[in-house]
């Protein structure tokens, strides 16, 4: 049975960016794993981090990262995959980033979040031996995002022996005419390979963004608008490949 490994940075990203891909994967036969780097609770949040639960209409006592969590799960069962993995490492908001702006700008001096992540997703990488990973391009330039690809590319560096499709992180792409990425020059000249969605993954992958629900206000402005945006994508994810793809990936236009 082959295996993928869905690396997303928040407990939303892979289902938003490449959920059609994944529900099609395990609908043909794979073990499809998404495991999500930033999930860690943290008790009594103040400031900035506390304002993120706040402006979604929870309340001060809600564990807001439990209750992602606790979305994430749904969200795997919609896709029809493994149940999902959980790493503990904390947001931005509580790594020192105190404002929306600092959320897209560089990355704090002292934010040396990478150096941890990367130990973790060897690790979580040697347990899984995916025949495929699928990660983000950081395009919006999250700085969760940012870091993210940083662990993965430090990796990459010692040989991860997979290929990696690097996802367009949705909704970034589509909230600007031209969004910010900052890490394109690390994907400028790689294959873009295409992936074309059946209406079975089109569902599954709605009902995944769906239930995501402290999410779809803050980032859709409800169910109708996560229709209008997914209706826009015309069914289409898109990636950037780095390494042979010697599996077959069923709709995927290699580009």
């Amino acid at each position: 049975m082959p295996i993928a490994l869905a690396l997303s940075p928040h407990l939303d990203d892979a289902a938003f960016s490449c959920g059609g891909l994944l529900a099609g994967l395990a609908r043909d036969g794979w073990r499809v794993v998404m495991a999500t780097l930033f999930t860690g609770s943290v008790a009594d949040p103040t400031g900035f981090a506390l304002a993120c639960q706040l402006d979604k209409g929870l309340a001060p006592e809600v564990d807001y990262m439990a209750l992602r969590r606790d979305e994430d799960v749904r969200a795997a069962a919609a896709l029809g995959i493994a149940p999902p993995v959980h790493l503990p490492f904390r947001e931005a908001p509580h790594r020192g980033y105190g404002a929306p702006p600092e959320l897209f700008s560089e990355t704090r001096a002292d934010d040396g979040i990478a150096g941890h992540l990367a130990p973790a997703l060897a690790e979580l990488i040697a347990a899984e031996q995916p025949d495929l990973i699928l990660a983000p391009q950081a395009i919006g330039g999250h700085v969760d995002h940012v870091q993210a690809v940083r662990a993965l590319r430090a990796l990459c560096g010692l040989a991860v022996p997979s290929p990696i499709l690097w996802w367009r992180d949705f909704p970034y792409t589509v909230r600007e005419a031209a969004p910010k990425a900052p890490l394109a020059a690390l994907f400028a000249g790689l294959p873009e390979p295409v992936m074309r969605l059946d209406p079975e993954a089109q569902a599954r992958k709605r009902a995944a963004c769906a239930a995501y629900a402290s999410q779809i206000g803050f980032q859709f402005g409800g169910l109708a608008g996560l229709d209008a945006r997914l209706a826009r994508e015309e069914g289409l994810e898109r990636f950037r490949l780095s390494g042979p793809l010697g599996v077959s990936v069923p709709g995927l236009d290699a580009g």
